[in-house]
């Protein structure tokens, strides 16, 4: 099944987030956008390419009202050894969610059973706690933060305009489609 507009399954977990360890649930995402980002485990190859790259355009997701959740079945302790040695975490601003009961792997559904570890999962959650966009990817291929900017805008676009749709490769600005009859067949 889905998860697409199913609420957060109920959760609590310690973040490491700007020197302290934070309580984080799923009462904490109500009212404002927000990204999980699933990664298989810290001190990796691909993930602090990742991360870092979140880093690097987190004041863009900001500036649209959005955190940013990085999620790992790491615990909160490894999370800030992991920011404090290594230069690309380092510079990370948003919390670092820790999974060790691999209880939020499991709700959504991007825990590997037999090794403990999270898929490379993303999921954009609207201010009601609905998940509105989920993608997976191979635990060898990075994904990209300026695609994930691009579809949380869309996101935001048709919560925002109810009775339109963004057409692909849309960008912030660009035309939306109105579906209609009028328009079958004529795309």
């Amino acid at each position: 099944m889905s998860l697409i507009n199913t609420e957060v399954k109920p959760f609590n977990a310690t973040a490491y987030h700007n020197g302290e360890f934070v309580q984080v649930s799923e009462e904490s995402l109500k009212g404002q956008w927000s990204v999980f980002f699933f990664y298989p485990a810290d001190f990796t190859f691909v993930c602090p390419t990742e991360l870092g790259d979140l880093a690097d355009n987190y004041e863009e997701f900001k500036k649209l009202g959005v955190e940013i959740y990085s999620v790992s079945t790491d615990t909160h302790f490894t999370h800030k050894a992991w920011h404090d040695s290594s230069e690309t975490i380092n510079k990370l601003q948003y919390p670092m969610l820790a999974d060790p009961t691999l209880t939020i792997s499991r709700n959504f559904e991007v825990l590997i059973e037999d090794a403990g570890l999270a898929e490379r999962g993303t999921f954009v959650i609207d201010p009601e706690g609905r998940i509105q966009i989920m993608e997976i990817n191979a635990g060898n291929i990075g994904r990209n933060a300026e695609e994930l900017l691009r579809k949380v805008k869309a996101a935001q676009y048709v919560a925002a305009h109810p009775n339109e749709v963004c057409p692909a490769k849309w960008k912030e600005g660009e035309q939306t489609l109105a579906p209609s009859l009028d328009l079958v067949g004529k795309i």
